[in-house]
């Protein structure tokens, strides 16, 4: 037994070899420690620089994708859920040489003042196809090159966020409406392009390594069963504490003492024994959470940078995004990776952090904090852009603003941005085709059509002007009142208030302006036809009657403009006489070819007397309103309203009223301009000037001209004649005006008033809109939409324009007598009681012309010559 446990010579000296190498090699390594410390640390630095320029290598052909969603755009969870996992795909579509930290794809949320927040998503060169396939049905991919260096700018805050809460712990789940993003859009809502601002979220997304996934968890696991293990030391020391306490105390000695077989006096007294607690078993699920589950889970890197060229603005906005990512916080939150002492600050906005954040910014590698592990569900509503339920600014670049003057703009109303300034918004005039205002009564509708027709005369545009009521003329001339607006203005007032009132006069059946015969024959049928309800099943020999009349009557007038004898021509008075006086009529169809003099002489000698009334009626009510006689019986009129399209003038008409006779007159007014509108088609595109027509109380004019109306703003975009209808009910209006109205307006509006009125408006708004907020508008106040650039801004509250506010500067008072008498001597306007007895003559001269008769002289009570005619001057 000794000589096995001795051993021979030779094994101790076997035995000291085999022990003698290892504890050389450790003094050998002691010896060399900084030489092997040096060469560890180079191979590190190799390993490093070889891993970052393979990672720059790929990083440094990425692709980039703007997701840009429509209007109604409004994503499942599902769909969420997909476009999660396609990212997270997206993020390994690299070469098999790509280090991991360029292996990520990037959300980039971005706002720089000139739009509210692009969504934009870069990703590996190999992904270009994942990111084209996008589950967003209602969302357009447009691939855009990777942003790439900003312009400088003078500040510049950085930040990066860690989750903190505990490994296992999950971020709130925000529900997808209201949006998400919503918190995000009104920090960046009062961005100013002009002062530098900038603010960009990058929330960068790479699917969980597997090895790090297992490391994280082990280390999760075991700090768990370290903590269970220090919970059941500090327990069992407290066990023990109170232990020797109890036994010390009086109470259990005396208990030991009167308790039998308890006695003091045994030699060996029993113990209580101590049991200490055990560590609890550590519930593996429980502890790991999220990371229990490797399906969807990814690492993430987030990082934001706000910029400006003003102090302190960065720094307010990182405050705004900072506290936008408390909406996340719940066990788990997002928190400021750095240290702050005082007024010292340490992390990626300070040296040397910075130019570390800076190369993963430009590269979009990852170097996330060990704890940023999420699955795709707790950031979903980062995973998609704005929808339906966000409520995005209007931003500076999204409508233009009015300028007092200049013609490429048309005034539409105050709104209040997000910074709390009140901006004049303005849409572009030559998209701006058709506008349709609703509301009631003092709402505002007349005040700002009368702002954008003041805006658009300054501008040296050509408008018509139609009030049923005339005090639109009372309140827009001081504003009008200028030299360059005098030339081109003319007005037609037929509120007169005696006989030497001064009217403008217009013959609808003029022929000495070129006029084409057929078209003049159609505008005055159509336009009593329309107004009195007649047809062709209802009225179908009213309407043969009054065509052939008209027609007679034309032909006339053509004759007299071919031998220069325009003070000759038939009047629309003369249907009656052309009807009923044989001398007339005989006198008449000796100027009409066989064909047209043969209707008269068969077809209408059939006709019975008593069908006669229901045409000559009509005429007979305009003819018994003096102003209405003294307008439409003179034989030459300066009223031309093809030529002030082409001369840009500033045609107010102003009607007495809205009565059956006022109908008449508004329906021949009207079809006149759809016709002068037609009449375009021989000018060039290129060349035709723009018109606009203003129509106040629509209500009235459609009873009179709906199918007018509806003609012109179906038809005449074309020819760039453009129409403003106001009207307290859209509901009134007749069906084919109403659809017209809603299907070629670029700009709806409506002011307080009625639920089932303002129900017409909202109703083509979607749910954007509720229709009792909008009852509930203050005066002036609108909602409304625009279309700048193609596309649809809005609904927005809008305060609508007063004309003392916007142009304060343009108001001369003074002024306002004479632009009346030049409106009035624009529109050959003269007295009641001239016109009147020039219409009672004409009958007579045209008699005189028909039968070559010594034709009654010119004289200067026979009308305004073609020389003193403002719009042939213009012409």
């Amino acid at each position: 037994m000794a000589s096995a446990l001795t051993g021979t010579p030779s094994d101790i000296r076997q035995a000291a070899g085999a022990l003698g190498a290892p504890v050389g090699l450790v003094e050998w390594v002691v010896d060399q420690w900084l030489w092997l410390m040096l060469a560890v640390l180079l191979l590190y630095g190799a390993g490093f620089y070889v891993r970052r320029r393979l990672a720059n290598r790929a990083t440094r052909k990425r692709v980039a994708v703007e997701l840009v969603p429509s209007r109604r755009f409004e994503p499942s969870t599902e769909e969420i859920f997909r476009y999660g996992t396609l990212l997270a795909r997206s993020a390994v579509a690299v070469p098999w040489w790509t280090p991991r930290r360029a292996k990520a794809v990037r959300i980039r949320m971005r706002a720089d003042g000139s739009r509210p927040l692009s969504y934009r998503v870069e990703a590996p060169a190999g992904a270009v196809q994942l990111l084209r396939n996008s589950p967003y049905a209602q969302v357009r991919c447009e691939k855009i090159a990777p942003v790439a260096r900003d312009k400088q700018r003078k500040y510049v805050v950085r930040a990066q966020f860690a989750l903190h809460g505990g490994a296992g712990a999950r971020l709130r789940e925000v529900p997808l409406e209201p949006d998400p993003l919503q918190p995000l859009v009104d920090a960046v809502a009062d961005l100013r392009a002009e002062l530098g601002d900038l603010a960009e979220v990058c929330l960068d997304l790479q699917p969980a390594p597997r090895w790090r996934l297992k490391a994280r968890r082990w280390q999760v696991i075991e700090a768990a069963r370290q903590r269970e293990r220090r919970e059941a030391h500090r327990a069992s020391r407290w066990m023990r504490q109170d232990f020797r306490e109890v036994e010390d105390s009086v109470a259990h000695h005396l208990s030991r003492l009167l308790t039998p077989g308890g006695s003091g006096r045994s030699e060996y007294p029993q113990r209580r024994v101590m049991m200490p607690p055990a560590p609890r078993r550590v519930d593996r699920e429980k502890v790991l959470g999220k990371l229990a589950e490797e399906a969807h889970l990814v690492r993430v890197q987030l990082m934001v940078r706000c910029a400006s060229n003003t102090v302190t603005r960065a720094e307010r906005r990182m405050q705004q995004v900072q506290a936008v990512l408390d909406v996340f916080a719940a066990r788990a939150r997002f928190a400021w990776m750095g240290k702050l002492w005082g007024p010292v600050r340490f992390g990626p906005d300070r040296r040397p952090w910075c130019r570390v954040f800076d190369h993963r910014w430009r590269t979009g590698q990852m170097l996330p904090p060990r704890t940023n592990w999420v699955h795709l569900e707790e950031i979903a509503g980062l995973l998609k852009p704005p929808t339906m339920h966000c409520r995005l600014p209007l931003l500076s670049g999204d409508v233009p603003t009015f300028r007092v003057g200049n013609p490429e703009l048309l005034l539409q109303g105050w709104h209040r941005g997000a910074d709390g300034r009140w901006r004049l918004l303005a849409t572009r005039e030559e998209e701006t085709l058709n506008e349709v205002a609703v509301g009631k009564a003092g709402g505002g509708k007349t005040e700002r059509a009368l702002c954008q027709a003041v805006g658009a005369a300054h501008a040296g545009h050509g408008l018509a002007y139609v009030d049923p009521h005339g005090d639109s003329w009372k309140r827009a001339a001081p504003y009008l009142a200028h030299e360059a607006i005098m030339e081109r203005i003319a007005r037609i007032d037929l509120a007169v208030a005696g006989p030497r009132s001064r009217v403008g006069c217009w013959n609808p059946l003029g022929m000495d302006r070129g006029q084409r015969a057929h078209e003049v024959v159609g505008a005055v049928v159509d336009a009593l036809g329309s107004a009195l309800g007649w047809s062709d099943v209802t009225a179908p020999r009213a309407i043969t009657i009054l065509t052939k009349a008209v027609e007679a009557l034309v032909t006339v007038n053509a004759a007299a403009s071919r031998e220069q004898m325009p003070e000759c021509q038939a009047t629309i008075f003369h249907v009656r006489p052309l009807l009923v006086d044989p001398t007339f009529r005989g006198a008449v169809l000796g100027a009409l070819d066989s064909e047209r003099a043969a209707w008269w002489r068969t077809s209408f000698a059939a006709i019975p007397p008593d069908a006669l009334p229901t045409v000559l009626n009509p005429l007979d009510r305009l003819a018994a309103n003096p102003a209405t006689y003294a307008m439409l019986g003179s034989p030459v009129g300066a009223y031309y309203i093809r030529a002030a399209m082409d001369a840009r003038m500033v045609v107010w008409i102003c009607p007495a009223g809205n009565g059956p006779t006022d109908r008449l007159l508004v329906a021949l007014l009207v079809r006149d301009l759809l016709r002068a509108g037609l009449s375009r088609r021989d000018v060039d595109e290129r060349h035709r000037v723009p018109f606009r027509a203003y129509l106040d109380e629509l209500i009235s004019l459609d009873g009179a001209a709906g199918s007018s109306i509806a003609e012109i703003l179906e038809q005449l975009r074309k020819f760039k004649v453009r129409v403003h209808g106001m009207t307290q009910l859209l509901q009134r209006l007749s069906p084919e005006v109403r659809a017209s109205l809603m299907q070629n307006s670029s700009t709806l509006s409506t002011t307080a008033g009625s639920l089932d009125a303002i129900r017409h408006i909202t109703n083509e708004w979607g749910d954007q809109v509720d229709p009792v907020e909008v009852t509930e508008l203050d005066r002036y106040h609108h909602y409304m939409s625009l279309t700048v650039d193609g596309r649809r801004v809005g609904p927005l509250q809008v305060r609508g324009p007063e004309l003392s506010e916007v142009f304060p500067r343009l108001a001369r008072t003074r002024s306002v007598g004479a632009l009346n008498r030049a409106a009035d001597d624009r529109a050959a306007a003269r007295p009641v009681s001239e016109l009147v007895a020039i219409a009672k003559q004409q009958q007579q001269r045209v008699i005189a012309f028909l039968t070559n008769a010594e034709r009654t002289p010119a004289v200067e009570s026979s009308g305004p010559s073609e020389a003193a005619s403002p719009v042939r001057r213009h012409q």
